[in-house]
């Protein structure tokens, strides 16, 4: 019998970051470890009992038990569309300018498909969610990683590209607030960026699904509030980290009639759209995202600043950021990020991501998701710094 092979594309994609995880955390439990979990950005608190109640509603409808296809259901089109002009003061067609997604992460992974051809280069933040570069191969396109440092405010910066790389570039991943590092955008360097996608004829996919976990005072912008945006930008947001919808997976997609177009033929063919039930829930959350926000980013106010405050104390430096569910921390020289996070989980039972598990660029540093409260948090910070003084001096500890 002829031997079983994979694709090439799939021996060319990096290893997920939390592949390893659920078992070793399972192992932990059933040994009966306290583990506490800050890996995953899954924030562990019920939606709004009226959101729930909206998908009931939707659920004893027979119609939303049926196929969406791509058009879904427009009343959520509708309310997407009311809530980008209410947050940014940017309009766009519900019908047209709009594509309902299952989660952004699969349409963030799919426009590689809509708007790569094979042998094109695709930008690829590092740190950065995986979906970017999994897409890229996947289509066959040529990831070009651009490394995010704290030097340069973990921004991606085009104009230090290669100019025969530049030349062949035709889609670039850009996702502020940022996962993992946390980092904001200034608006004179989005203007500089739409600039450069406007020369090159770049098409900018806009991440923005943390647009609404900001804090201090700080609001992050659209994409579309910068002035040339629209010929060249297609944004993404999700229902799952602001209204705590992790598991339910919907979001959706804005930008001009072609590329919203092409995305729709692609996923034409991989699936058949968001349930509809959870449309008509999502439909209801957006109309009434304003009030539904203030106690979820009330709560990780309290978890940042608790985990802030005890990674001081640990001996860890970290700043205090403005947007996103995420701490990046930097690890002190010579302690590999995935030692630490392997020391953290099987000898404190602490589950966080490593920085080189978002690409060698993420070396240096790990990744706290501030997915539960804030004592855990505190707990959780406390044992880490028995890992990080276990790393310093070579010796090991065991969890009870």
């Amino acid at each position: 019998m002829k031997p079983f092979q994979v694709s090439d594309r799939i021996g060319r994609l990096p290893g997920y970051p939390l592949a390893r995880i659920p078992t070793i955390k399972r192992r932990l439990v059933e040994a009966g470890v306290d583990v506490i979990d800050l890996g995953a950005g899954d924030i562990d608190t019920l939606p709004d009992r009226r959101i729930i109640e909206s998908l009931d509603e939707g659920l004893e409808q027979v119609g939303n038990h049926r196929y969406g296809f791509q058009q879904g259901l427009p009343a959520f089109r509708h309310a997407a569309s009311r809530w980008v002009e209410r947050r940014f003061g940017q309009h766009f067609d519900p019908m047209t300018e709009l594509l309902p997604l299952i989660g952004s992460k699969e349409g963030l992974s799919h426009l590689t498909l809509a708007v790569c051809n094979p042998g094109d280069v695709a930008v690829i933040p590092e740190p950065g969610y995986q979906s970017y570069i999994g897409g890229a191969i996947l289509a066959d396109c040529e990831p070009v990683i651009v490394p995010l440092r704290p030097e340069s405010d973990f921004l991606v910066d085009l104009e230090r590209l290669d100019p025969s790389v530049l030349a062949r570039t035709r889609l670039v991943y850009v996702n502020y607030p940022n996962n993992p590092t946390a980092a904001i955008a200034p608006r004179e360097y989005l203007e500089r960026l739409v600039g450069t996608c406007r020369k090159h004829g770049i098409v900018l996919a806009y991440d923005n699904a943390y647009c609404d976990i900001t804090f201090d005072g700080y609001v992050a912008p659209s994409i579309f509030e910068i002035d040339g945006a629209r010929d060249v930008a297609i944004e993404f947001f999700s229902l799952s980290k602001s209204f705590r919808m992790t598991g339910w997976r919907l979001g959706f997609a804005v930008g001009r009639p072609e590329l919203v177009r092409a995305l729709t033929q692609v996923k034409s063919y991989v699936d058949t759209g968001p349930f509809l039930a959870v449309q008509h829930a999502g439909a209801w959350t957006l109309d009434h995202a304003e009030e539904l926000l203030l106690p979820v980013v009330a709560e990780l106010v309290e978890r940042r600043d608790a985990g802030v405050d005890a990674l001081t104390a640990a001996g860890f430096t970290v700043d205090t950021p403005l947007a996103a569910m995420y701490l990046w921390v930097p690890l002190p020289a010579g302690i590999a990020s995935a030692d630490f996070a392997t020391r953290a989980l099987e000898t404190e039972g602490v589950v966080l991501l490593p920085g080189s598990g978002f690409g060698p660029g993420g070396e240096g540093f790990f990744r706290i998701a501030l997915t539960e409260p804030p004592a855990r948090i505190r707990e959780a910070v406390t044992r880490l710094g028995i890992s990080l003084d276990a790393c310093r001096s070579g010796i090991g500890s065991a969890v009870a």
